[in-house]
């Protein structure tokens, strides 16, 4: 269980985005500058964010793209848990797993989920504008 650079990129963009205002439309050349990010590796990254419906794009001059909802309405865990394909303490908590032989026995599957659960809301604390607010 770790925080890809996918993960962390991405809510670098998002951030990035936040910070320029919520009609402003934001180029991936003025991302990629700012945060020191190749472009080409933001491309993969806004895809996977306008797929989700975190971010929308504008084609053309004046194009660009700007956060699909508030800041405020966008958390932490909204980002990476589309990021990380595999975020789960143990391959049981994964739903895509086959289901485990030993799940009705299993007397350490509620620390897991117990686990799991605070792993989510921990990154749910954290909106995106809260952390562009934190960035100077």
């Amino acid at each position: 269980m770790v925080v890809s650079t996918k993960g962390r990129y991405a809510l670098r963009v998002l951030i990035d985005i936040a910070k320029s205002g919520a009609d402003s439309y934001v180029t991936l050349k003025d991302i990629s500058q700012r945060q020191g990010l190749s472009e080409k590796y933001l491309e993969s990254i806004i895809k996977v964010l306008v797929t989700n419906g975190l971010v929308k794009g504008l084609r053309g001059k004046k194009g660009g793209y700007r956060l699909a909802r508030p800041a405020e309405e966008i958390t932490a865990w909204d980002v990476i848990s589309i990021t990380e394909n595999d975020f789960y303490v143990v391959a049981c908590m994964n739903p895509d797993s086959p289901k485990c032989e030993r799940e009705a026995s299993c007397v350490t599957l509620p620390m897991w989920k117990d686990f799991n659960e605070t792993m989510m809301a921990f990154f749910k604390k954290y909106t995106i504008a809260e952390l562009a607010a934190k960035e100077g």
